[in-house]
């Protein structure tokens, strides 16, 4: 019977769970790895995109803010390219190109990045942000002479002694349209706090170009605020912040009538932002798509880190530090009883060794088929033992007889009567018996067996085994009898079934006291016809039933021929028996007798 393994115990899924556990270790580690470093990694390069891609804009922009047309902006694009290592494309509106840093022909991407309008940005700022939506540089009509911007850079050097006198520390800085500010050093306007006596006014003065531009835009907000019904009885003044870098809500200083009306300011301020980008329009480049992507000849824009090359060589160190030691002890484990098992196996054959079961896997199961194997071994080679002193014991009585009965009839002791001949005969029949039994095994264990298959009545070949016997039976004492049902048949060689039946009924016969009854039957069960031999005799010990169909194997031991035969029919009868693909069965009651049942496959009647 197979022997069911525990599924926690299996061979295959104690490797499955060690190989998972390893895989389990190696995935977790490498995915973190992966997700640290590149977490990590994504995070700089986000910034650094982001931050270039604000770069790029910003630059446009200015580009934008400094010149009417886009006319040169190409070397601009590819310097900016070279720098980032991005692909940056300028369109107008309708996806007419402008400058590319890409090969000639090469795609645009899906959807532009941003729009480059230097009067609606929000991108630039010198300070780092540009709340106005004009971009500072777009100065326009505002941007001084060269005079003018000398008078003002003295001034603000007069200025900025005067307020070091003070222990004021202040910087000049020129703005895009050429005005020099003052600021502090963290780059606010420094006139909050500038005293009266260094000039303040002086350096906020509009010179006759702003004055200019001033007046224009005034009038330009002046028919907004018309429009919106603000007369226009109360005049609109517009101030420049000396430290603005141009023109803007945020940088003028609007007195108007209505100063305490809110909602008016707002009008006001609205107007006067919708004036000045009509104002600097001209001055500027016209509204542009900007198309952002990757640059698939750039370099690579970031390496692995030295602190992140050490995680993963630790890491995966880490890692095969653990498969190796998960393997050495999974394998140890394993390879253990298996080295048992060879070392058992290299031993000579006659000291049959047993190797101990210390595990219930395939090892365990293999453990004990090797125990088993070597008690069969060791049985085997017991039997091959009483074998051949069976045979030297089936040979030598006779042997010893005819011996001994031809020297004394040689020495003239005895006359070779009949008598005398008839009993030499008789040892001679034996020895034959004997010699036919042991080559009709040799032939089944050869598998060269051979049968001559007829059709065959079963209640035919009863009765001429029972008649074939009776003599002897009668001898004995014991009745014969038969039972059948007069229907069976079987494909069978007669003579093999004949010898078979005869094996026996004759070893009924030698168990059966006188008085007794040995009883032949058969029946037909299905697709089978049953044979049993039945007797009234001792019957077999349960112990001895399975030894019934050995070689040589008799319940009694002293071999005499009173109580035993050769020990070599009931072998016999199972093998020629199998031979006709049936199986012979041995069954005992105590105090019933004994019952040997072959079982045969039945065959069909002849036709006619």
């Amino acid at each position: 019977m197979k022997r069911r393994i525990p599924l926690r115990k299996r061979l295959l899924v104690r490797l499955l769970i060690a190989s998972a556990l390893i895989a389990v270790c190696s995935v977790a580690a490498t995915a973190w790895l992966a997700v640290e470093t590149t977490t990590r990694a994504l995070r700089e390069e986000q910034g650094q995109d982001l931050a270039d891609d604000m770069k790029i804009l910003a630059e446009l922009s200015g580009y934008a803010a400094t010149h009417p047309r886009w006319n040169g902006v190409q070397s601009v694009v590819r310097h900016l390219a070279a720098q980032t290592g991005r692909r940056i494309a300028l369109t107008t509106a309708d996806r007419t190109l402008i400058a590319d840093s890409a090969a000639k022909g090469t795609a645009l991407p899906l959807g532009a990045a941003a729009t480059v309008d230097p009067l609606h940005s929000d991108t630039y700022s010198e300070t780092g942000a540009q709340l106005s939506g004009i971009d500072p540089r777009a100065v326009g009509p505002y941007k001084l002479t060269a005079r003018e911007r000398s008078t003002l850079e003295a001034i603000a050097e007069k200025q900025r002694s005067c307020y070091a006198r003070f222990s004021i520390d202040t910087r000049i800085e020129q703005t895009p349209s050429g005005r020099p500010a003052l600021l502090d050093p963290d780059g606010t306007a420094a006139s909050d706090y500038l005293p009266q006596e260094c000039g303040y006014g002086q350096l906020g003065v509009p010179t006759r170009t702003e004055t200019k531009a001033l007046e224009a835009l005034s009038e330009g907000a002046r028919g907004c605020l018309k429009d919106h019904g603000l007369g226009s009885d109360q005049p609109l003044y517009l101030m420049l912040n000396p430290n603005a870098a141009a023109p803007s809500s945020r940088y003028l200083v609007a007195k108007y009538a209505k100063m305490g009306d809110s909602s008016a300011m707002k009008t006001v301020r609205s107007c006067t932002d919708d004036a000045l980008r009509a104002q600097l329009d001209p001055y500027v480049a016209p509204v542009a798509e900007l198309y952002l992507g990757d640059d698939e000849t750039a370099p690579p824009r970031f390496d692995m880190s030295p602190a992140n090359k050490a995680k993963i060589v630790g890491a995966a160190g880490l890692v095969l530090a653990v498969t190796v030691v998960v393997t050495a002890v999974v394998a140890t484990r394993l390879v253990r009883p298996l080295r048992a098992l060879t070392e058992a196996a290299q031993q000579p054959p006659d000291m049959h060794v047993r190797v101990p079961v210390t595990t219930r896997d395939e090892t365990g199961i293999l453990a004990e088929a090797f125990n088993d194997l070597t008690e069969r071994r060791e049985r085997l080679e017991s039997q091959r033992k009483a074998m051949v002193s069976d045979i030297a014991h089936e040979l030598r009585s006779p042997l010893t007889n005819i011996r001994g009965w031809l020297e004394v009839t040689r020495d003239g002791v005895v006359d070779p009567d009949p008598a005398l001949l008839a009993s030499l005969h008789e040892e001679a029949l034996v020895l034959q018996r004997v010699i036919d039994d042991l080559q009709d095994l040799a032939a089944a264990d050869a598998g060269t067996l051979r049968l001559h298959r007829e059709p065959v009545r079963a209640d035919e070949l009863l009765d001429q085994v029972a008649a074939a016997h009776r003599v002897a039976a009668d001898a004995a004492g014991v009745t014969i009898r038969t039972e059948d049902d007069g229907a069976a048949w079987l494909d069978a060689d007669p003579v093999r079934m004949r010898q078979a039946l005869g094996n026996l009924v004759s070893n009924a016969l030698r168990h059966t006291p006188a008085d007794g009854t040995v009883t032949l039957a058969v029946r037909r069960d299905g697709d089978e016809v049953v044979f049993t031999v039945a007797d009234t005799g001792s019957g077999i010990a349960p112990e001895d039933l399975p030894h019934v169909f050995e070689r040589f194997w008799r319940a009694e031991k002293s071999r005499s021929r009173r109580t035993g035969g050769s020990g070599l029919g009931l072998p016999i009868v199972r093998h020629l028996t199998a031979a006709h693909g049936g199986t012979a069965v041995a069954a005992c009651e105590p105090g019933s007798g004994a019952v040997f049942t072959l079982r045969m496959p039945g065959g069909p009647a002849p036709e006619g």
